[in-house]
């Protein structure tokens, strides 16, 4: 029974003393040595310009450190004459070419390389327009487009129909035009095309432009400025119901004035507003920035600069003035 006790007792010291050395691991390492807890890794990425890296060299404390890719996507080690490429490679592939140039040039016979990313720099993704927080961050894991836009607090509600997503060439020719893809914010928000939710890897811009406006004006209930959340026109008849109809008996006549070709030029578009009302005429299409000028019985009209104050073109509109449809 003695040495029974003898020996738990000394296997119980053995498993203390050894437990307090795996602690003080850490505090050993030399002073250009890279720490870094493997659980708490970031995902693996192909390594590209201005990423920060850590290479550990097993038993080489003076060449084991931490290294920011440069902007042509190199590396350069203490004790090695050349650079080594690291944009494009995986951890595991630039951890065998460092190997290689340690080996070719006669400072380690067998190194033991790791290398470990510890932030990426080189896949951002910005994400701006008609979002709660503008943001930008970098792309680790799988990113979608739905993901952008929920980190950057999701869309307002003057979100334009469209959400434009460029992408810079992938061999990064300044030359070469960005492509830039189209994407209904209906279709991607409802789900109803999951095609539209793109994959992002990094290098993209998703801009949300707002949505147009158009005015209406006049013998109105409520006039102001409506959004062109459902797509790039809206219609008269549609118009006068956002606007709770008119306030009164009007005539026969209504007006539409939209910008001309030259700067400052605006056009005026006599509509047949007693026809539509009761479908004898067809319907007429209202663009972003027309206003849609209702007068009274007497037909007398407003003249275009009472207009452009009235609809904030030219001048700032009032939020109390702005209205949304869907």
């Amino acid at each position: 029974m003695r040495n029974l006790a003898t020996v738990l007792l000394a296997t119980a010291l053995a498993g203390s003393i050894s437990a307090q050395q795996t602690q003080q691991i850490p505090k050993q390492l030399g002073a250009g040595e890279v720490s870094m807890n493997a659980s708490a890794a970031l995902p693996i990425e192909r390594i590209g310009g201005d990423d920060l890296i850590g290479v550990t060299v097993y038993d080489s404390p003076e060449l084991t450190r931490a290294v920011r890719v440069d902007s042509a996507g190199e590396i350069r080690l203490p004790m090695l004459r050349r650079q080594i490429n690291a944009k494009g490679l995986l951890p595991s592939d630039l951890e065998k070419s460092i190997a290689a140039a340690l080996i070719e040039e006669n400072v380690l016979v067998d190194p033991v390389v790791t290398v470990t990313v510890a932030e990426y720099r080189s896949r951002p993704i910005s994400v701006v327009g008609a979002v709660r927080n503008p943001v930008t961050f970098q792309a680790t894991g799988a990113v979608t487009l739905l993901d952008a836009i929920s980190q950057a607090g999701g869309l307002t509600e003057n979100a334009g129909s469209e959400i434009l997503v460029s992408q810079k060439p992938s061999d990064g020719d300044p030359k070469e035009a960005a492509l830039v893809r189209r994407i209904p914010t209906r279709g991607l928000i409802g789900s109803e095309d999951p095609s539209l939710n793109l994959n992002l890897q990094g290098g993209e811009v998703v801009r949300v432009p707002e949505a147009g406006k158009f005015y209406v004006l006049g013998n109105v209930h409520r006039p102001g400025a409506f959004l062109l959340t459902d797509g790039s026109q809206s219609t008269v008849l549609k118009a006068l119901a956002l606007s709770e109809g008119q306030d009164k008996f009007t005539g026969h006549i209504a007006y539409i004035y939209r910008s001309g070709a030259a700067p400052g030029a605006r056009q005026e578009i006599p509509i047949e507003l007693k026809k539509i009302l009761n479908r004898k005429a067809p319907d007429v299409p209202l663009l972003a920035n027309d206003i849609l000028y209702v007068p009274e019985a007497t037909g007398r009209k407003a003249t275009l600069t009472a207009l452009d104050r009235l609809s904030g073109i030219g001048a700032t509109v009032g939020t109390t003035m702005i209205y949304v449809y869907h």
